[in-house]
């Protein structure tokens, strides 16, 4: 967690005045533990917030200015509070503003402007959802600010639509939610399409998750993703001449996928949808593993996930797999896989905290060996939601 004393005086620093009326909120990164290319085939996801993320220090101005500074980027601007228009040139204040202008959207009036400083310890790019980070963390700020309620779901929502419509990004909304809604030593049993949810303990004891940054660009995720979406949506029309109510992969249990796969005559498109009815089924028994306590057999279906992504699914690539391979080298890790849209981005392990430097150093060497890259890690527990620090 950032050092709140010392972001205070890099506040007073860039806007003056002194502590007094300064307010701190904290949301975190997110990692999904299973349940990959789920999410739009109607199926669960589940994600778990992570005890980094992005700190926002806020407080009222006395005019309809909006001050915006990160202590990780050079950009400082003040705006009006509106109109808000996007603009490439302001980079990453883009996230921030798509809210600002959400919130007004909504109906929610500013009476005052505010100024306000992000810290973020979210590495960008690496998946870990630093875009959402710093959307739910801005709108649960100025919601608490401006004596208006903060209900996390509607928080996540409206976070995902400032991304799809003001930033072009077209995101589901797992990232957000998880953000949003996350609690201490839990994970997120989520349904995408309805917003139905559980919160599910996550007693991970002597193992801590270690993120695995590839630091490999990811520059196929659109194409292909939208080429997955295809084939899974193919692979349903197939289906539909045994299931003919069947809009979604989801909505098949693995059971009836298995009597009826002949019916896709295309191998890849078969495999596609194979790996997103197993995956399915993967979510729902990682659920029972974990109220009972069995990390072993959860790291079992890590495991299952990744190689699935690689052989079915094809969205791991030459990195990922480096590095996976190398993670279940190393004794006293329990599972280990790919974690986000595919194609580089990162990996998540569950590793004992005995083998943790050793993990480090020998999936580092290996890995490097493997592809000439450096990989960055990040060991991890289960953290809270959006929340307001005192």
């Amino acid at each position: 967690m950032a050092d709140i004393h010392e972001l205070t005086q890099r506040f007073i620093n860039i806007y003056g005045g002194s502590s007094e009326g300064i307010r701190v909120f904290h949301a975190p990164g997110r990692v999904n533990l299973i349940g990959e290319h789920t999410d739009y085939n109607g199926g669960y996801v589940f994600p778990a917030a992570l005890t980094f993320g992005t700190t926002l220090l806020a407080r009222e101005r006395g005019d309809n200015q909006l001050g915006l500074a990160s202590t990780n980027f050079e950009l400082r601007r003040h705006i009006p509070i509106a109109p808000i228009v996007f603009d490439e040139a302001d980079n990453w204040m883009n996230y921030p503003k798509g809210v600002v202008n959400e919130l007004q959207q909504r109906g929610n009036a500013f009476a005052t402007g505010y100024d306000l400083l992000y810290h973020g310890e979210i590495p960008n790019g690496a998946g870990l959802s630093s875009s959402a980070s710093i959307e739910v963390v801005t709108a649960y700020a100025l919601l608490t600010l401006g004596g208006y309620p903060t209900d996390t779901v509607e928080i996540a929502r409206l976070a995902q639509k400032s991304e799809n419509e003001f930033n072009g990004v077209q995101c589901g909304i797992m990232d957000q939610f998880a953000v949003a809604n996350g609690r201490k030593d839990h994970a997120i049993l989520l349904m995408c399409d309805t917003l139905e949810y559980e919160l599910v303990p996550f007693h991970s004891g002597s193992y801590k998750l270690v993120i695995g940054n590839t630091n490999k660009r990811r520059g196929l995720v659109d194409s292909k993703y939208n080429e997955r979406r295809s084939q899974c949506e193919k692979a349903v029309k197939d289906l539909q001449a045994a299931f003919p109510a069947a809009t979604l992969l989801g909505q098949i249990s693995l059971s009836d996928f298995n009597a009826n796969a002949h019916l896709i005559k295309d191998d890849i498109v078969r495999n596609r949808a194979r790996h997103v009815v197993e995956e399915i089924d993967r979510v729902r028994r990682s659920i029972a593993v974990l109220k009972a306590n069995d990390l072993e057999s959860f790291g079992q279906l890590m495991n299952a996930s990744h190689d699935s992504l690689r052989d079915l699914y094809e969205v791991t690539g030459e990195e990922l797999d480096a590095m996976v391979d190398a993670a279940r080298s190393v004794p006293g890790v329990l599972g280990s896989r790919m974690t986000g849209a595919g194609f580089g981005g990162c990996t998540v392990s569950l590793v004992h905290e005995d083998s943790i430097e050793r993990f480090k150093d020998e999936v580092g060497r290996q890995y490097t060996e493997a592809t000439g890259l450096q990989a960055d890690f990040y060991v991890c527990s289960i953290g809270n939601g959006v929340e307001q620090l005192a």
